[in-house]
């Protein structure tokens, strides 16, 4: 991991072996830390003008700002960290391979006409990276083979973020899971692209995770946002604060953790903090939850949430204040 991660890492050693847990011996109840999210400007946004209204924003609004770097696009390729951020489809995309998946052989001979054992055995599905590399095509490339492939109605679901296309380039046909990833994958891997991040801090009296995210971060559509939003005021000032391009739902400037239980996930990811070292996943696992299940936890997975029922486990804990997360994943804990 690159030298800033690991100065950010350590910065945190105060903060997450800090007295937020009472004696376990008189087994007083687990004290949740303060509110602390993962910020970062997205690479379209990277600039001194946007970085300094960030930062302004943050600490108008009385957050106090732990740790800021920056992680270039090289690092974000060579460690996969966005590849991490975006697990739940990025896995299938660039991690697993085929044989590590849980393809549904049925359905795949049912769409296709061809036996997952036959397509697996004659070498022709992959995914989106590899076959990016076995076909010779770039990210944008592949995004194009995509977007005929699901023209074509070559694309089938086998789950939530979780397809597999008929991508045809050439004299080659071959079967694709999330080739769509690529694209997104490029805008930060790309050749001197970087992202500006800040990791903070504030208490949930002063400033509800709701509002955090919805006023001052803003929807994700920045047309959407309100004006005096984070997002808002890149939309309404993006060539005086220096972007190539106007906003958009996927380029939305700022990125901002939906929850304190993501955030530690996105800590973990993005700046290399171990478990001992935070102050939610310390507080986590004095309540009972093994870091063996924070760990499985931090790429998303559905889990049960009663009644028969499961949810993905970041929609279960969004927009929660630090308090009311520790509690909710003690109880979602208890059910799985």
């Amino acid at each position: 991991m690159a030298a800033a991660p690991q100065m950010a890492a350590a910065a945190f050693g105060a903060v997450g072996l800090g007295a937020f847990i009472y004696s376990q011996v008189n087994s007083a109840p687990v004290v949740a830390p303060k509110n602390q999210a993962f910020v970062f400007v997205k690479p379209h946004a990277v600039t001194d003008k946007v970085n300094a209204l960030v930062r302004q924003d943050l600490e108008a609004k009385g957050i106090k700002v732990l740790a800021e770097g920056e992680l270039s696009s090289e690092t974000i390729d060579k460690e996969k960290l966005i590849d991490q951020h975006y697990y739940a489809i990025a896995s299938k995309a660039t991690i697993l391979k085929p044989e590590q998946m849980n393809v549904p052989a049925d359905k795949f001979e049912g769409f296709f006409g061809e036996s997952w054992d036959t397509a697996m055995s004659n070498k022709k599905v992959y995914n989106a990276l590899d076959a990016c590399a076995k076909l010779g095509v770039s990210s944008e490339e592949m995004a194009k083979l995509w977007a005929d492939a699901k023209k074509n109605k070559k694309l089938v679901k086998f789950g939530g973020g979780f397809y597999c296309g008929e991508v045809s380039y050439k004299k080659e046909k071959l079967y694709v899971f999330n080739g769509f990833f690529m694209e997104m994958r490029n805008a930060f891997t790309a050749p001197n692209k970087k992202i500006h991040y800040y990791s903070v801090e504030w208490d949930e009296k002063t400033l509800p995770w709701s509002d955090f995210r919805g006023k001052l971060l803003g929807p994700t559509d920045p047309k959407e946002a309100p004006k005096d939003s984070l997002r808002g005021k890149v939309l309404a000032d993006w060539k005086k604060l220096g972007l190539a391009s106007e906003p958009n739902v996927g380029d939305n400037a700022v990125h901002a953790s939906a929850s304190p239980f993501e955030a530690m996930a996105e800590r973990m990811n993005w700046m290399g903090v171990k478990c001992a070292n935070d102050a939610f996943c310390t507080a986590l696992t004095a309540s009972g939850i093994s870091e063996a299940v924070v760990k499985a936890w931090s790429v998303d997975p559905q889990v049960k949430i009663g009644d028969g029922k499961k949810k993905s486990l970041f929609d279960s804990l969004e927009d929660m204040d630090a308090s009311v997360c520790l509690a909710k994943a003690k109880e979602l804990n208890s059910l799985n």
